[in-house]
């Protein structure tokens, strides 16, 4: 087989007439909204091929099975979503408390835009999965490791600003925000509005030590 034609094999463009990176875009993007919204179980393969408009044939030549699929799709979100978070606590035009107050603002905004259906899909699979499967329980620990991480680093930005307390442990503060938020979501899911998680937001900053 000459060189062209291997190339031709291995990144040949699927039915639908886009790239081979640009239709496993496609199916991850599309994945990653349907399971936040109906989670892993009972979202079918075909609902995600139909939606994107690609024959059922060629979701293998993209992944291996739907659990590398849903690995990818964790992958995705949680990417997307330390942008997001990253975007604001790395806004100087605030000092940082205001910046985590921001980030819960501009969530809640995203929530009410799709009427409190899908919430987080790390939080919403971990409850999911996480009794089920190693792998994905794994993956998705590692996942709110990593958004505690960043939380930390802006509430010792707090310390250095003088908004909090030099003795306040951050690691624990970040933790026990993601542990508060993530059921505070849940929570807002249950009774369709932003309630839940105003009030955690309210009692997280008043506990903080000053």
């Amino acid at each position: 087989m000459s060189k062209q034609e291997t190339a031709k094999k291995s990144g040949r463009p699927s039915k639908s007439g886009y790239s081979h990176n640009t239709v496993r875009d496609k199916l991850i993007w599309c994945g990653t909204a349907l399971l936040t919204e109906k989670g892993f179980h009972s979202t079918g393969l075909e609902e995600i091929l139909r939606q994107v408009n690609v024959p059922k044939g060629s979701f293998y030549h993209y992944f291996k099975n739907k659990e590398a699929f849903g690995e990818e799709v964790i992958d995705n979100y949680a990417a997307y979503f330390s942008r997001k978070l990253q975007k604001h606590l790395d806004n100087d035009a605030y000092p940082a408390l205001q910046r985590l107050h921001n980030f819960i603002e501009e969530n809640k905004q995203g929530m009410a835009k799709y009427n409190f259906q899908r919430g987080c899909l790390v939080g919403n699979l971990g409850q999911e999965l996480g009794n089920s499967n190693d792998k994905f329980r794994t993956q998705i620990e590692a996942v709110f490791q990593s958004w505690q991480q960043q939380v930390s680093g802006c509430l010792r930005l707090a310390q250095q600003e003088g908004t909090l307390a030099k003795e306040a442990n951050c690691d624990y503060l970040a933790e026990f925000f993601w542990i508060g938020w993530e059921g505070a979501v849940l929570r807002s899911k249950l009774t369709r509005n932003d309630q839940p998680l105003s009030i955690f937001s309210a009692q997280f900053f008043a506990l903080l030590p000053h």
